[in-house]
């Protein structure tokens, strides 16, 4: 049985989620480490379906660009680098903006792995813009969305 909610934790400019998920880690982070997938989880809905550039599995290093939709309607491309990179345990990818995207995955047993999606704007060029255009308010709902879809998708 799937743990259905997602817990929101704050921290000094990190913002995160957790879910238990029923499937084995190594099952997720397939889904993770594969960016043509990542327009299915996303939980901003920014994500945009079109093929990614870059490798088909991502790796330490791996360079990667994705088509993107600002406010639903506003196209652009962004370039991001994986920062982080532990097979079936940890994926993070940064871009120009230096915020970084981060999924901890912590196997509970053999099918079923407990997720966690971070944003940390800490790291990025200028911290207070971030908080003064309310990303990190809006990213608890996408994160909330995003750990929710992946479950959905990772299940089915």
């Amino acid at each position: 049985m799937t743990d259905n909610s997602s817990a929101i934790n704050k921290t000094d400019k990190i913002v995160s989620g957790t879910r238990t998920i029923n499937a084995p880690a190594a099952v997720i982070f397939d889904l993770l480490a594969d960016p043509a997938r990542h327009a299915e989880i996303d939980g901003s809905d920014m994500v945009q379906a079109a093929r990614p550039s870059g490798p088909k599995r991502l790796s330490n290093g791996a360079k990667f660009g994705m088509s993107m939709k600002f406010a639903g309607f506003i196209p652009y491309r962004i370039s991001n680098t994986i920062c982080e990179f532990v097979e079936n345990e940890r994926i993070a990818w940064s871009h120009f903006g230096g915020h970084i995207w981060r999924y901890e995955l912590e196997a509970v047993d053999a099918s079923t792995t407990k997720v966690t999606e971070s944003f940390e704007w800490g790291t990025g060029r200028f911290p207070p813009m971030y908080e003064w255009v309310g990303y990190p308010k809006q990213h608890e709902g996408n994160i909330a969305a995003t750990l929710e879809r992946l479950d959905a998708v990772v299940t089915a």
